[in-house]
């Protein structure tokens, strides 16, 4: 398979929606570069956008299901599908922290694709969590469970994950299993396509250029069951062009709020309007979340001023800001409190409560 950018390209159709498209995410990044809440907005969007991108191929996954897996308290056993969002939010931290333009280039696709699964040891192999704790009165919830047994198997646990990382690191890489995978996908010709495709998109701007290298990945699928990472590679792209200098645009966010039959059209112009659509009314989307943090940040602030230097109350207000929710057990491992006191902390910031349960209960700002 061969993407061809159609010639010559419809300037009178792309001018005006281009145009908006690269305002707003110039204006969002401008923002957020001399932000003071820039690190909890893009950690508290990197979950976003982890759900979405699942969204995106038809599978639901609560964002407070994968808060908390990500902080390794589920409370129940994880989901293929919540396993796949991890590694949708692994990947974009990783993108995130490398250099830009380092998930385009051939070294970070060959590393990005290494894992067939899309997922690490840990969250292939289903570990045994110790017994969770009940939000509402700070003990555990099973009781009965021997934690000399529960030590005996994350023991073993870790001894299969530590076996795993050898055999890797010794050379032997896992097959493809053929029942899941296409033995004549081609993943190396369509890889090497879709960077074709890419490369004559370098004289385009910046965002018309991410636009391609996503209905290129969309049109050719180089990576099998790996469509989520489409919108991460073109949101590297614009960091490597310089239009989001200081954060990784969540375009699976923004696409999220476009109609399916909007982006499922064959005319490619046609994708690529609902595209550049898509990524206005994300950077809006995301602006209106900026201010609205913000201002959650200054109230809350406020109700704690004059309280001694050693309070864990500003802490508080800094982790509530980076993720969606918090439990009383997240809050116990980040602060370094007993889950009671986690509990008083919150009621002193009055958070709201956002699962509406007496127990297993979540806090955080809207």
């Amino acid at each position: 398979m061969i993407y061809r950018i159609p010639e010559p390209l419809p300037w009178a159709a792309l001018a005006m929606p281009l145009a908006a498209a690269e305002d707003a995410l110039a204006r969002l990044d401008q923002l957020l570069a001399t932000s003071p809440i820039r690190d909890g907005w893009c950690a508290r969007t990197a979950f976003a956008d982890a759900c979405a991108s699942l969204a995106l191929q038809g599978d639901l996954v609560l964002l407070e299901d994968l808060v908390l897996h990500d902080a390794g308290r589920d409370r129940h056993a994880p989901s293929q599908e919540l396993t796949r969002a991890h590694a949708v939010l692994r990947t974009r931290r990783r993108i995130a922290a490398a250099d830009p333009g380092w998930a385009t280039s051939p070294t970070g696709l060959v590393a990005l694709s290494e894992d067939p699964d899309g997922a690490t040891d840990q969250d292939a192999i289903p570990v045994p969590a110790t017994p969770p704790v009940d939000a509402a009165d700070g003990e555990r919830d099973f009781e009965g469970v021997d934690d000399a047994f529960a030590a005996e198997l994350a023991g073993i646990d870790a001894l299969i994950a530590h076996s795993s990382r050898l055999l890797a690191d010794t050379g032997a890489v896992r097959e493809k299993s053929p029942l899941v995978y296409d033995p004549a996908w081609g993943e190396t010709d369509r890889l090497s396509n879709w960077r074709q495709a890419v490369a004559d998109t370098r004289t385009l701007p910046p965002v018309l250029a991410a636009t391609i290298a996503y209905d290129a990945w969309t049109a050719l699928e180089p990576l099998q069951h790996r469509a989520w990472l489409g919108p991460l590679l073109a949101a590297d792209l614009l960091r490597a062009r310089d239009k989001a200098c200081h954060h990784l645009p969540a375009l699976a966010n923004a696409l999220r709020r476009v109609p399916r039959d909007r982006w499922l059209v064959r005319d490619p112009h046609s994708r690529w309007l609902t595209f550049l659509g898509a990524v206005t009314t994300g950077a809006e989307h995301g602006m209106s979340d900026h201010d609205r943090l913000m201002l959650s940040r200054e109230v809350l602030q406020a109700k704690v001023k004059g309280r001694r230097g050693s309070s864990s109350l500003p802490r508080l207000i800094e982790l509530v800001l980076a993720r969606p929710l918090v439990s009383a057990t997240i809050i116990a491992d980040e602060l370094g409190v007993t889950p009671r006191a986690a509990q008083t902390l919150v009621a002193e910031l009055g958070l709201r409560e956002l699962t509406g349960r007496g127990r297993y209960r979540a806090w955080g700002v809207l």
